[in-house]
């Protein structure tokens, strides 16, 4: 099993989106020595493999010098497994140098855009398009992967065809996020996406993509489908999270997930204790969140998703509620494409089944209507 810590080395960032709700202008900026202090913590926490991500804010604030030590220390075999790196920037302060580094060390980055420029512009802020493209491009040259995530809000819910064709037109790979209320102000809450108007586009865009399967990725369906399929959570949000992954802040606080760094009330420790996950699991930030998973346990049983869903996100629980004892408010989104993919899926097992008393597979129905099976999706790498 592969254990996600999450590295925030500041929650500053260049740009000012309408709808974020985690950047913080005064934040400090990690440095080096809290590098070397998550080093010695890990030698002695799990025996798990560690996939590390840096967050933010922006993370390519700490700078060129700051990943230069950090990559070799944290790749350091003697201390721990690495299993890999992965990044989410907006990528305006990446340079050729930065760019060949992460190369070196196979850093894979995620970076956000909202569709078209326009549409990612007006909820993004001007200009926002062009200097992330520019620096995709860059990205791109050294020959780093880049995957998207595009958040849908209130306003940019109304493009979703617009949208769903900028990313399929390209050709890339994307997750798609709801805007969220916040806990840390209400700057965001306008943008939130509501939850029926969320369910609608991951089905509107689930009955396209299955005639798009070879032409892009949108992994959110990918990965609903396999969870459909397998009944068990394949994404975070869909996963009983808790001590699968922690997040350390840039002065190393610990925290359950990144969404909470920089919330005093959420601290779990600090990696200059080395504190153990028994340790961890004395603080009232874990009590708090273990009331969630309590609460989905003894509220969401009768549910026919409860394997594979969990609940969803104890942030978004807390986010909408102020209590971790309710699930998240995007319930009704997961509930409307968990019960359309598990429709295709009963679906598709009658055409199989049909299919070979017929003496007809499946793969030729396919073709007759130019169309991939739930299946196909399913069982995509």
């Amino acid at each position: 099993m592969t254990f996600h810590v999450m590295i925030i080395p500041t929650l500053k960032c260049p740009s000012n989106c309408s709808y974020c709700w985690g950047s913080e202008d005064k934040s400090p900026i990690m440095s080096i020595s809290v590098i070397k202090q998550i080093n010695e913590w890990l030698k002695d926490f799990r025996d798990d493999d560690v996939h590390f991500t840096f967050h933010g804010g922006e993370p390519l604030l700490a700078g060129y010098d700051f990943y230069k030590e950090a990559l070799p220390l944290l790749n350091d075999s003697d201390t721990h497994i690495t299993e890999g790196f992965s990044l989410q920037s907006n990528l305006w302060l990446l340079t050729d140098e930065m760019a060949k580094l992460f190369s070196k060390y196979n850093i894979n980055i995620s970076t956000s855009i909202d569709g078209p420029k326009d549409i990612n512009d007006y909820q993004r802020g001007k200009g926002y398009f062009d200097k992330t493209m520019k620096k995709v491009h860059l990205a791109e040259e050294n020959g780093l992967n880049i995957n998207f995530v595009c958040t849908f809000t209130s306003y940019s819910k109304d493009f979703s065809n617009q949208i769903y064709d900028f990313f399929k037109d390209n050709g890339y790979i994307l997750k798609i996020h709801a805007a969220l209320p916040s806990l840390r102000g209400e700057n965001a809450d306008p943008w939130a996406l509501p939850q029926e108007e969320h369910g609608k586009i991951l089905v509107d865009w689930l009955d396209k993509y299955l005639y798009d399967l070879d032409k892009f990725v949108v992994m959110d369906l990918d990965h609903i489908t396999k969870s459909t399929l397998r009944r068990r959570g394949t994404l975070c949000t869909f996963n009983d999270c808790m001590g699968t992954t922690l997040a350390v802040g840039a002065e190393g606080n610990i925290y359950p997930c990144y969404r909470f760094v920089g919330m005093d009330e959420y601290i779990m420790g600090n990696v200059a204790d080395k504190p153990s996950m028994e340790d961890l699991k004395q603080s009232q930030a874990w009590k708090k969140l273990m009331e969630f998973e309590k609460y989905v346990d003894e509220n969401c049983g009768k549910c026919k998703f409860i394997k594979y869903c969990r609940g969803g996100c104890p942030y978004n629980a807390l986010v909408s509620n102020g209590t971790p004892q309710a699930v998240d408010p995007q319930c009704e989104a997961y509930s409307m494409i968990f019960a359309e993919v598990s429709k295709r899926i009963n679906k598709d097992f009658m055409k199989g089944a049909m299919g070979q008393m017929l003496n007809n597979n499946s793969e030729e129905v396919n073709k007759s209507k130019k169309q991939f099976s739930i299946m196909d999706l399913a069982m995509k790498k």
